[in-house]
Formats: C-alpha cells, sequence, structure tokens
C-alpha cells in the first residue's frame, strides 16, 4: 500500500485555483517573453539545483551552482560540487524524459535518476535499492522516520510506477508531483539521497504533465529555503514509520503553498528580468555597440562568464568574443579573473552601479 490522494475541497479547492491563475499568468509570461528568457532559465534552475542539494548539507555559492549547471566539471574531492553537478546530471535526464514520447513509467526511471544524482558517493551504491534496514535522525540523534523493511522495497515502488502510470490521471499535475514526492520519500528506496530522488521525480511529474518550462514551475528553491517546514509537513505525514493509511491532506497542503509562493517569485523575477535587459540593452545602444554585447553583459551578472559560453549563445567566433570583451574591460564594465585558458568574466561594481541608477 501506498499514500493515497486526499479528499481537495473547501481551502484546498480554492488554493488550487488559485495556483491554476498564477500559473497561466507565468505560463504566459516564460513563452511570450524575449531573448532573455533563457538566461534567466538557467538561473532559475541553478538556485532550484542548489537549494535541493542544500537541504541534504551540500553547499556552494549561487556563482558556483550557475557555473556547475552550465556542465562545467567540479574537482573530483569536493562533494559539494559533485553533488551539485549530479544534481544537474539528474535533471538534464529529466529534461529529456520530459520530451521523450515513448516515455514510461518503469522502476529503471528511479533507479537511474539516483544513479545520476548519488554518482559520486560510490559507497552509497548508486542505482540499487537499498537491501537494510533505514532510518532518519534527527539533530538530537533520536529516531524521526523509519523506512519500511528492505524486502518491501520493490514491492512498493512497482506499485508507485504503477500509480504513475494508470493512477489519478485526472488530478491536478501539482497534486500528483507531491504525492509521488511523497511517497518516494516515505518508501525510503535507496541507502542514501532519498530526498533528491524524490524532489527530482516531483520535478519529472510537471514535466511529463504538460507544463511548459519546468524549471520555473518546481519548488526545489522554496523547500530549501523552508527546510524546517519542509522536514515539518513530512513528519507529520509519515507519523514517525511507514504508516500509507495516513491522510496527506496536509502534506499537498504544504506543496500547494510552496507553489503559490514560488509561483508568485518568478513572476516577479521575470519582470526584474525584462527591466535588466532593456537596461542593459540602453547602455549598449548609447555605446553604439552591437545588441549581442547585452549576452555578455548579463553573463557578467549571472554568476560570471567566459569566452566559450558567450561565443554559443551570441553565435560568434572566438574571436568576436574576445574582442567584444576587451571593449567591455576597456568601458570598465567586467573584470577579468583568471589567466590563459582559465579567463573569466564578472560584472563590475561600475556596471552594477548603472543598474541600480
Amino acid at each position: 500500500m501506498i499514500f493515497q490522494i486526499p479528499s481537495l475541497e473547501g481551502a484546498l479547492e480554492k488554493r488550487l485555483e488559485e495556483l491554476d491563475e498564477v500559473r497561466k499568468s507565468l505560463g504566459l509570461e516564460v513563452r511570450t517573453r524575449g531573448r532573455w528568457i533563457g538566461a534567466l532559465r538557467r538561473e532559475v534552475r541553478a538556485s532550484s539545483i542548489e537549494s535541493s542539494t542544500s537541504i541534504e548539507g551540500f553547499s556552494v555559492s549561487p556563482e558556483e551552482a550557475l557555473a556547475l549547471t552550465n556542465r562545467r566539471l567540479p574537482d573530483q574531492g569536493d562533494e559539494d560540487r559533485q553533488a551539485v553537478a549530479c544534481y544537474a546530471r539528474a535533471m538534464d535526464h529529466v529534461g529529456t524524459m520530459a520530451i521523450d514520447p515513448s516515455f514510461r513509467w518503469l522502476d529503471r526511471i528511479f533507479l537511474d535518476l539516483h544513479f545520476d544524482a548519488c554518482y559520486f558517493q560510490r559507497d552509497k551504491d548508486p542505482g540499487l535499492w537499498r537491501t537494510e534496514p533505514i532510518g532518519v535522525t534527527g539533530a538530537d540523534g533520536s529516531l524521526e522516520y523509519r523506512g519500511p523493511d528492505a524486502d518491501e522495497v520493490v514491492d512498493l515502488m512497482d506499485e508507485v510506477v504503477r500509480w504513475l502510470a494508470e493512477g489519478d490521471l485526472d488530478a491536478d499535475v501539482v497534486v500528483r508531483a507531491a504525492m509521488a514526492h511523497l511517497n518516494v520519500i516515505s518508501v525510503h528506496p535507496f541507502r542514501d539521497g532519498n530526498g533528491r530522488v524524490a524532489r527530482i521525480v516531483q520535478s519529472l511529474v510537471l514535466a511529463r504533465e504538460g507544463l511548459a518550462s519546468p524549471e520555473f514551475f518546481s519548488i526545489e528553491e522554496y523547500l530549501g529555503n523552508h527546510s524546517q517546514q519542509y522536514y515539518a509537513a513530512l513528519r507529520v505525514a509519515q507519523g514517525g514509520s511507514y504508516q500509507p493509511q495516513r491522510d496527506a491532506t496536509g502534506w499537498v497542503a504544504f506543496c500547494l503553498d510552496a507553489h503559490l509562493a514560488q509561483a508568485r517569485q518568478r513572476l516577479a523575477q521575470v519582470e526584474q528580468a525584462a527591466t535588466r535587459w532593456q537596461h542593459l540593452e540602453d547602455l549598449a545602444a548609447k555605446r553604439g555597440w552591437p545588441e549581442r554585447m547585452v549576452i555578455a553583459l548579463e553573463q557578467s551578472l549571472l554568476g560570471g562568464t567566459d569566452r566559450s559560453r558567450y561565443s554559443e549563445e551570441a553565435d560568434v567566433s572566438p574571436a568576436t568574443a574576445s574582442s567584444d570583451f576587451r571593449r567591455l574591460l576597456d568601458a570598465g564594465l567586467v573584470e577579468q579573473r583568471g589567466r590563459t585558458r582559465n579567463i573569466s568574466y564578472i560584472a563590475s561594481e561600475r556596471l552594477r552601479k548603472a543598474l541600480r541608477s
């Protein structure tokens, strides 16, 4: 037995209706905005990944997260950076599965996503179901949650797969995603990384069931910023051990609130990004620079950039990219970091001040 979708009446029904309106507004903004939406998408994706991994104690700066999620390889010995890079790989996998016309829910989906996300933790059996008892301990060392017996894992995950493929298909996507999250994290099918995989699966459900640009609709960032409330909602839903007969209403309500808060934040970010792009366009136009240089300026503001990244997005040659960065350096709008092959560029205080004025 796994957790079932609770009855959605009264306040929950109203929250769903409110969320539907906010989602429509956000979807329209994402679809109709201009060229700069891609940069915001990468920023949002990096922030979500950094927040989700931070819940389990891995910590990197926002700038590092942006670089790591843009496929820059981390140092092999640094678990924090490897956790972010591996999570990004799993989310890349989600993106591929989201558009795969032959996609089917299989147990292999969970195993492969676990392998992606936990690849750097070779001692935690990435890609394999657990074969031993498992529990979650609190900060004081007490047992807060005990998962089902290891010999139940395969059957329970088979039931999760069947439900995702066939169960409650008419339910709202955010409710289905929330219940997928709850069921995976409650079965606790892996030695480690169960929270990461549950959050990735939640994003996969959102992506598979029709939400455009799923990085704008996920709630990882909210969960990372409200981890105490997140754990509290799980504790209430689970009751300390695997009890799928318990009422999941509180959990669904928490996830709906998270979606509402996150979607409103994303709407604000879209407006901020549009304003920033307009300011950068004006700055470039006043200097008689080609419009492509706005891309370099924005990249420098969002965690920094380099010749290769700028060349790819602006569709220019490396020589042209170098020339553009020389202009930006001469104007005092970017600063250079590193040497030879490791040169990167970050926004100068002069550029940041120009945007604030």
